[in-house]
């Protein structure tokens, strides 16, 4: 989770790298960026280099989104309630956005979002209220990272394809709902027109914010 001062320079491509302290290894290329309370963006880290904080630099600061290497070691030093020594090891970990969470594709099925990411998504904003299917489902998506495979691995066959896609997209109304994935009114109401599984869920929102 970044902070929230810095979400409008992830998505601006300003801040384009994240520094920790201690050598870290990245689970995976493909990541996705969290702040202000939400998934702001997906992106790809490019690079993982390892260094001491002596041999931090001006130009390591600023695509990290600070001023100085004085003011970045401060905020390690905060962030991580520690001395900041100049031999400690960092990690600096730099990344680029593919694609931010404002940006709906209203002529894709899962809005321009990838099943990968709609089950991140859920198993991370919506574990309390998922149910065994749908839990099943989320942990297939996430472990074959596709819906062919997590269908066939799921019930044997293909035949079941539409379970599984179904599955997928009443958790990315459901995130919607939530305010997780953030849409605008307007964006919805078109989205309402081309299907009766978006109407509803528009109409839904539309009285949910009548009544409050």
């Amino acid at each position: 989770m970044v902070k929230k001062e810095f979400v409008e320079m992830i998505l601006k491509g300003v801040k384009t790298a994240t520094i920790r302290l201690g050598k870290v290894v990245p689970r995976s290329r493909e990541i996705i960026i969290h702040g202000g309370g939400r998934p702001i963006a997906k992106a790809l880290i490019e690079k993982v280099e390892y260094k001491r904080v002596k041999e931090l630099t001006a130009e390591d600061a600023s695509n990290d989104g600070y001023g100085s290497v004085e003011e970045l070691i401060k905020a390690l030093g905060e962030l991580y309630k520690t001395r900041i020594r100049e031999d400690d090891i960092v990690t600096v970990i730099r990344f680029r956005v593919v694609k931010k969470f404002t940006d709906i594709d209203l002529n894709n099925t899962y809005l321009g979002f990838e099943p990968i990411d709609i089950a991140k998504l859920a198993s991370r904003y919506l574990t309390k209220e998922l149910s065994e299917e749908e839990k099943e489902i989320v942990n297939a998506i996430l472990r074959y990272k596709s819906i062919r495979l997590a269908t066939i691995k799921l019930f044997g066959s293909l035949n079941k394809r539409q379970i599984v896609r179904r599955v997928l997209k009443v958790l990315l109304a459901r995130l919607i709902e939530k305010g997780v994935i953030e849409v605008d009114r307007e964006k919805l109401r078109k989205l309402a027109e081309l299907s009766s599984f978006w109407k509803k869920l528009y109409s839904k929102m539309v009285h949910e914010k009548a009544e409050g």
